[in-house]
């Protein structure tokens, strides 16, 4: 029978990374909702829906003029009740005076008293003028300290009206991407209710993914040692990837799924990854060194399990079982059935059988036209 035209690759011995590839999703580094503090119109928004914005940078204006209101009466306030306790210190010091020489007076009438030089009457109603003049003094410092605790309870009431004032004006907490505005200018806020808008923080940005069990063990000594390296790119995009570093190891093994949920960390300056978006992720172990492989097309399928057709010397062909390694979209590991050096047939499979024999040609080239 005459030769069946195949092509063909050589297997060869080579350092390839130990990977896992599975499929993350992308979380955003932070979701913050904006909210209102305090209730009021929204009388402007200062940006626009699906902006990147500057922590500190200006997002919303709610009417002032009520809170600047506010804000007077208070201080307003503090004027009137500092005058007050300016005018009861004032006031002791009267007392103060006025209590002195009552007891003055009370000790000169308690010593003329025991000379019997004035009645008894006169020492009494002296020293009831003496303690008259003592209590009206302690009622007067404590009109004092009653008049400092209504300022101190004004100044917080300032404090507080200023810092209604300030939340007034609404900045962007985090640097992120804006989503819908949920909340128009000339509608009326409440404090703490609807979200006026959401910020997703993209930069840095995570991708969750999970991995089987049986890698634990490998991941911790190696993340233990040094950042491991991952990959992420769209499905069918490899060419466009981001390079990020594991940063989380759960703590716990699902038991339902026999997985570890892991996360990684991108710094995305380029915007490649979106929140929710589905990835292909690919963490990078080690390397395995003196791998045998072969093209990814080379290896088949069938009942027994996976096998590849080997060319023999006399380039007629044999079934060869083969264990099968890491896999990638070009190349795979043999574990167990090859050696470097022989040759596999990578195309034209269809008309092959045990025994067959073979010519090898060049790989036919992909269909560039268009339909």
């Amino acid at each position: 029978m005459p030769a069946f035209p195949v092509s063909t690759a050589t297997v060869t011995e080579q350092t390839v990374p130990n990977e896992i590839r599975v499929i993350g999703t992308v979380e955003a580094g932070a979701v913050v909702q904006i909210k209102s503090q305090i209730a009021g119109e929204l009388v402007s928004v200062d940006f626009t829906e699906g902006q990147n914005v500057a922590k500190g940078s200006v997002l919303f204006h709610i009417d002032p003029r009520p809170y600047e209101d506010a804000l007077r009466q208070a201080e307003a306030a503090v004027l009137r009740d500092r005058a007050q306790v300016l005018q009861a210190e004032s006031s002791l010091v009267r007392d103060n005076a006025n209590a002195k020489s009552a007891d003055t007076e009370a000790r000169r009438q308690a010593e003329l008293n025991r000379e019997q030089l004035t009645p008894r009457s006169t020492y009494d109603q002296a020293q009831a003028s003496a303690d008259a003049a003592k209590a009206a003094a302690q009622a007067t410092q404590a009109s004092i300290e009653t008049a400092k605790a209504t300022v101190a309870a004004d100044e917080a009431a300032v404090a507080k009206a200023r810092l209604d004032l300030s939340h007034c004006t609404i900045p962007a907490p985090i640097s992120g991407r804006t989503g819908n505005l949920l909340v128009h200018a000339g509608n009326l806020v409440k404090e703490n209710d609807v979200p006026l808008v959401v910020i997703h923080q993209v930069s840095p940005i995570f991708v969750t993914f999970s991995v089987p069990e049986e890698h634990l063990n490998t991941i911790r000594r190696l993340d233990a040692a040094h950042r491991l390296p991952v990959r992420v790119f769209s499905e069918g995009d490899a060419d466009h990837s981001a390079t990020g570093s594991l940063s989380v190891i759960d703590n716990t093994v699902d038991s339902t799924t026999g997985t570890i949920k892991l996360k990684a960390t991108f710094e995305n300056r380029d915007g490649l990854l979106w929140p929710g978006q589905f990835v292909t992720t690919v963490l990078t172990l080690d390397t395995i060194r003196n791998a045998v492989v072969v093209p990814s097309e080379a290896v088949q399928s069938g009942q027994q399990g996976q096998f590849v057709y080997a060319v023999k010397p006399d380039q007629s062909v044999e079934v060869r079982p083969v264990t099968v390694g890491q896999v990638s979209a070009s190349r795979t590991v043999i574990d167990k059935g090859l050696a470097a050096g022989e040759t596999v047939v990578t195309d034209g499979f269809m008309v092959l059988f045990p025994g067959a024999k073979v010519r090898a040609v060049a790989a036919p080239k992909a269909d560039s036209g268009g339909m």
